[in-house]
């Protein structure tokens, strides 16, 4: 029997709580109006809305409120509401400001009133309350004066003070400026003064918006994280980890390129015909290189692709842009690129069938590390930059972004450069412009 009545009471609060929670789960279903309830003229102490523009009011600031009835003028009734006396609020917890609060009236401040809404979400009521707007202005305390200044006079002084005194009330123009220059060799920089209340609160501002000011190296690492460039792993310990092939292009990309064509004639022994110098003087070299042959067969393949991918761009309408062909062009320009492959190069280098600056610079900067990888990160640049057709300037400019270093080296005949990737990188610097004096 006592089970009975244990189970009836378990299943009774089970019930219970489904009902509450259905009511509960009604309730917020309920769409929630609100209701008008007052609109109050407060007859005492109204709300305020203060703005401090060009100040930072501290949390802990104490205001002391003054009041004053309005002046009565024969075409204005008199009114005892609060909303309608002049208020000032003053301040002087500040070490060194004074805090005073008016009253904003500008150009249409008479009709223009100002109201502070208190809304209860359980009832759905909203309260109004009339409040004044007011602007917070700032006053460097005045400073007190100096103990030398309180102090009586000296009667005891000496001639040739006296007569200093004398030169400069009654003295000829030439005999104030000799009095005046032998004043100014005789200030000790000890004797001097320390700064005034106004400017120790100038310096105060001054540090607070210094404190907000990114440095050097912030403001580098913005303009580093907004260039065109490959996104490499520049804590790297290797300089193989700094710039992986599986990252730049993808891995599924990477695997789907085709380069058994080129593996077959590298083991014949017969020529492949390619449009890139650069491509074509490695292609032999690249496909013996043993058990890494094919995946440096299709980076190489890779780049063949993106060179393939700007050569069949044409100038475009606006400035410093190009535009692609068609699909159906652009597939046979890049054939036997598969249709991902040739989908992820159109997304990642151009916008809406048109390449603008960044992807160019993002084209060249990808040719760049792409290069160096396949030359074992020391590559010479010149069948590169006759392929783009770039001059030597521009070519070691990419190189720098990616964070190579590029020296001369001469041959016969001409001057070739070098570029070399190593640890660690160096990434030109931003350039910080001198002011004008």
């Amino acid at each position: 029997m006592a089970e009975d009545k244990k189970r009836k009471r378990v299943e009774d609060s089970s019930t219970a709580q489904k009902k509450k929670k259905k009511s509960v789960a009604r309730a917020t279903q309920q769409d929630l109006t609100v209701k008008l309830a007052s609109v109050l003229t407060p007859r005492v102490s109204p709300p305020i809305i203060a703005a401090s523009p060009g100040l930072c009011v501290s949390a802990g600031a104490k205001f002391n409120t003054y009041s004053k009835a309005p002046s009565a003028t024969p075409k204005r009734k008199k009114d005892r509401g609060a909303a309608n006396q002049e208020l000032l609020l003053h301040s002087s917890s500040h070490q060194k400001l004074d805090y005073t609060a008016r009253e904003d009236k500008t150009k249409g401040s008479e009709v223009l009133k100002h109201y502070i809404g208190i809304f209860d979400p359980s009832t759905g009521q909203l309260d109004v309350v009339e409040a004044k707007k007011m602007v917070v202005r700032g006053v460097v305390r005045s400073q007190q004066a100096p103990e030398e200044a309180l102090r009586p006079r000296d009667t005891t002084q000496s001639t040739s003070n006296l007569k200093t005194e004398l030169g400069e009330e009654f003295g000829t123009r030439k005999a104030k400026k000799a009095i005046q220059s032998i004043k100014e060799n005789a200030i000790k920089p000890s004797e001097g003064r320390g700064p005034s209340a106004a400017d120790a609160a100038a310096l105060d501002s001054i540090k607070e918006a210094a404190a907000v000011i990114p440095t050097r190296n912030e403001l580098q690492a913005v303009v580093d994280s907004a260039k065109p460039i490959p996104k490499g792993n520049y804590d790297a310990m290797d300089i193989q980890d700094v710039y992986k092939p599986e990252e730049l292009i993808g891995a599924e990309i990477l695997n789907a390129i085709p380069v058994r064509d080129w593996h077959d004639a590298v083991k014949k022994g017969e020529p492949v015909s390619v449009r890139s110098r650069f491509v074509a003087n490695r292609i032999n070299r690249v496909g013996g290189s043993g058990e890494n042959a094919m995946q440096r067969l299709r980076i190489l393949r890779y780049l063949l692709f993106l060179m393939m991918f700007y050569f069949s761009s044409k100038m475009g309408k606006e400035r410093g842009t190009r535009r692609l062909p068609l699909r159906e062009q652009l597939r046979k320009e890049l054939a036997p690129a598969p249709e991902p492959v040739i989908e992820s190069i159109r997304r990642k280098f151009s916008d809406q069938g048109v390449i603008r600056k960044i992807h160019l610079d993002l084209i060249m900067t990808h040719c760049c590390v792409l290069a160096s990888i396949i030359d074992s990160f020391e590559v010479n640049t010149w069948d590169l930059k006759e392929d783009l057709k770039l001059d030597q300037k521009q070519m070691n400019t990419y190189f720098s972004e990616v964070g190579a270093q590029v020296k001369p080296k001469k041959t016969e005949g001409r001057t070739d450069y070098i570029a070399k990737l190593a640890l660690p990188l160096q990434f030109p610097k931003m350039k910080m412009q001198r002011g004008r004096r």
